[in-house]
């Protein structure tokens, strides 16, 4: 036997029933190699979010993030779509736009070719002796992007089939929200936080953890009360768990009162619910009564990510007197929340770089994470079949 198959073998041990199911090998977290298999088995092929369109809404507004070695800029055209392009200035490589901002094109600061806000080139200086220079032939390279409940996604590859037909569940979950009549607002970006991001991913929908890590701010959601959305790897793109909390209402604040408006399309039964729901590799979602709080995770490394944290409220937040002290409040409550994470997911990754680093037994309520152990290691398989090559050199 290869080691190759061996380590696929190992594997399966990952995917069976949560009840018989173990985490992936320690060495899915922690190697660079293995990070360097998912960006092409994953970041390379699957639709990823990279932020909101509510950060983009007016005409000329961008933002830019970092995928790996791409420099990517989301930007809102002058027909008002948003389009997905690469940063990187099809001269000499020089990036063309950095943070965020608004602008009518993006010239590059090195030698002044600028571009439109749809990636066309518009103009580059002394190129007249160039011999059969075509500005069309220079543009910013665009991606396929798609817009979904306001989240922007793209996708490097061509190929890649629709993503909305693929999220149903979570259009479901979403629909009584209403995200599209939502205001969104910045919750900041971190850098550098010392974990892979499959550790973030599953710490996000894990719920064996609510109120015992949690304990006090997470007792209103016991872990008893966790339940699974369907999954099917061959088709959904979403991972979604729902808790039943204690109170109508509750939101993530001390208090566990709602401090925002509660959206008003809310059925009784949503109202006694927070669900929490990935779209793997990049988005994580809280839902609750009052609030969507969703994380786009950036990996930066094996063990490092960057999150970028962004809050949709109803619009009624806008006439609230005292908002800006209370959405204040709310984000000091949520890091509060996330400082328990912090350092759980800090430790679990120290933990996975040890000899003893186990592949424990899941409980009932760790069924997300055999989903999202079946999303992956559909892709790993997939990927090892067309590229064996580096599949050697992850140690699959």
């Amino acid at each position: 036997m290869s080691s190759t198959d061996g380590l696929l073998q190992a594997l399966e041990a990952s995917v069976v029933d949560v009840n018989e199911a173990v985490p992936l090998p320690p060495a899915c977290y922690v190697t660079e190699e293995f990070l360097a298999f998912e960006r092409r088995a994953i970041f390379d092929r699957d639709w990823v979010c990279i932020g909101h369109e509510g950060q983009i809404p007016n005409v000329g507004d961008y933002f830019t993030v970092k995928l790996f070695d791409d420099p990517l800029l989301a930007v809102r055209g002058a027909d008002g779509r948003v389009r997905v392009l690469s940063a990187v200035c099809q001269h000499r490589g020089m990036i063309v736009a950095e943070g965020a901002g608004n602008g009518s094109n993006f010239r590059c600061p090195y030698h002044f070719w600028v571009y439109g806000l749809d990636g066309q080139l518009l103009g580059a200086p002394a190129m007249e002796q160039r011999v059969g220079f075509d500005k069309s032939c220079h543009g910013l390279p665009r991606l396929r992007s798609e817009i979904w409940n306001g989240f922007i996604f793209m996708t490097f590859d061509d190929g890649a089939g629709e993503l909305t037909p693929t999220l149903g569940g979570l259009t479901r979950i979403l629909e009584n929200y209403r995200l599209d009549e939502t205001v969104w607002l910045d919750g900041g970006t971190f850098e550098d936080l010392p974990w892979n991001w499959k550790v973030m991913l599953e710490n996000f929908v894990d719920g064996y953890h609510n109120n015992r890590l949690h304990s006090g701010i997470g007792d209103v959601m016991p872990c008893s009360a966790a339940t699974f959305w369907p999954f099917d790897e061959s088709c959904d793109n979403h991972i979604s768990r729902s808790n039943r909390t204690l109170r109508q209402d509750a939101s993530f604040n001390l208090t566990r009162e709602p401090l925002f408006p509660v959206f008003p399309h809310l059925s009784d039964e949503d109202r006694w619910h927070w669900n929490f729901a990935l779209v793997p590799p990049t988005l994580a979602l809280a839902i609750v009564p009052d609030q969507v709080a969703y994380f786009t995770v950036f990996p930066t490394g094996a063990g490092s990510i960057s999150i970028q944290i962004g809050y949709l409220l109803h619009p009624r937040v806008l006439e609230m007197p005292l908002f800006d002290v209370l959405f204040a409040q709310a984000k000091a409550d949520v890091d509060n929340f996330n400082g328990a994470d912090i350092h759980a997911d800090t430790m679990v990754q120290e933990g996975l770089r040890s000899r003893f680093a186990p592949r424990g037994p899941y409980s009932w309520q760790e069924a997300t994470l055999q989903q999202i152990n079946r999303w992956l290691v559909k892709r790993y398989r997939e990927h090892s079949q067309r590229d064996p090559v580096a599949a050697r050199a992850a140690g699959l």
